[in-house]
């Protein structure tokens, strides 16, 4: 395949040369693209050198790959690396690759790239879909795709590295006829509530605080400290009755746990957070659950251990959880519910804030069967 130069949206993408391996080697001493690509660690400048001089080349000439460096227009600044990584002419299909250099990002850079690598993958070589994959968490690059025109069609699992274990990973295609064009906005441009939520589930899950009377409590990330309490919590016969929890209640149930609610805040579906007092020992827990149908619309579930109730400190953790909901997630509502008889729960919800608004006849699977719920809600404009 003969290599090509695209300049389009003030970027020229162009073959690698000689000369930037001192800016690949510099970009690729950041943490995220150590992080999210499969870049050597440590990255080294002969690393650099043999990826400019040698992997690029031999790509473009058996045609196996179209890697671009990606250039500012005018200055010839490189601002990131943008190309597909396979090409299959067979089957018409290709997949996109991208990293953007630190010092380039927030311009919108690698949108307008991987708009340009598309369309010239689609004209040029009369590809017929590009796929785009991302490690789970990631939401960097999966916002890149979204602006890109991508449409994430769900989870993979992916083959990992050297011995490791199997990761899991988005994988979005792109059709012709799809890519945005140069100046067009796409689906989630800066500011939408998609965006929003990327900076947020593409950091590390913070820790909130709450006050109940004189007591500082912390709404922190799961850790594998608090394995012994959450199963002796979930044998407690109050937290078998009212909640889902599985029965009998084993430290693997607690591992998988554990590993379930990381995996949902690297996918961006909820936030659990670990009630922990003054000397940091588990208190309960809370999950903040984005619906899948409404983007505004969470829903909230919590459980206190034996030791911590009666304390007041689940409502105000609650009252806590909700505010950085509404605050950072941009939500407009949130709903709990409970089955029908747990007033404990309910006196946590209302204390909280939450407004009583009926009960919902066969509203949730309990433990084989269809039981009444109660439900209650806080909204945004609660707050104000």
């Amino acid at each position: 395949m003969e290599p090509v130069e695209i300049t389009e949206a003030g970027l020229l993408l162009r073959p690698w040369r000689p000369g930037d391996a001192a800016d690949v080697h510099r970009a690729c001493q950041d943490p995220d693209i150590q992080r999210w690509t499969t870049v050597p660690r440590p990255y080294l400048p002969e690393h650099a050198e043999g990826f400019v001089t040698g992997m690029s080349a031999s790509a473009w000439a058996d045609g196996t790959g179209a890697p671009f460096a990606v250039c500012d227009a005018d200055t010839g600044e490189l601002l990131g690396s943008c190309g597909l990584i396979s090409v299959d002419p067979a089957g018409g299909s290709g997949e996109i690759g991208y990293w953007t250099a630190p010092w380039a990002r927030g311009r919108g850079v690698t949108v307008r790239a991987t708009r340009a690598v598309a369309r010239w993958a689609f004209d040029g070589l009369s590809l017929r879909r590009l796929v785009w994959q991302a490690e789970l968490g990631n939401h960097a690059s999966r916002l890149v795709a979204l602006r890109a025109g991508f449409h994430v069609d769900g989870e993979l699992r992916q083959v990992a590295a050297a011995g490791g274990a199997p990761r899991v990973g988005w994988i979005g295609t792109l059709f012709p006829g799809e890519v945005p064009a140069p100046d067009e906005p796409g689906p989630a441009t800066p500011g939408t509530l998609e965006a929003r939520r990327a900076g947020v589930f593409g950091r590390p899950q913070p820790t909130l605080f709450a006050t109940a009377g004189d007591t500082e409590l912390r709404l922190r990330p799961m850790e594998e400290g608090d394995l012994d309490d959450i199963v002796a919590t979930c044998q407690d016969p109050d937290t078998v009755r009212w909640t889902s929890v599985p029965h009998p209640y084993q430290p693997g149930d607690a591992l998988g746990y554990l590993a379930f609610v990381r995996q949902t805040w690297a996918r961006g579906t909820s936030g659990c957070f670990v009630i922990a007092g003054p000397d940091d020992r588990f208190a309960g827990t809370i999950d903040l659950r984005l619906q899948p149908t409404d983007p505004l619309l969470a829903d909230v579930g919590f459980m206190t251990a034996p030791y911590a109730r009666g304390r007041g400190w689940m409502p105000a953790a609650v009252a806590a959880a909700a505010a950085w909901g509404f605050t950072t997630l941009g939500l407009a509502r949130i709903e709990w519910r409970a089955n029908v008889g747990n007033t404990a729960s309910r006196r946590v919800a209302e204390k909280a804030g939450f407004t009583f608004e009926g009960t919902t006849r066969g509203g949730l699977t309990h433990r084989g069967k269809r039981v009444d719920t109660w439900l209650a809600a806080l909204l945004a404009e609660d707050l104000t």
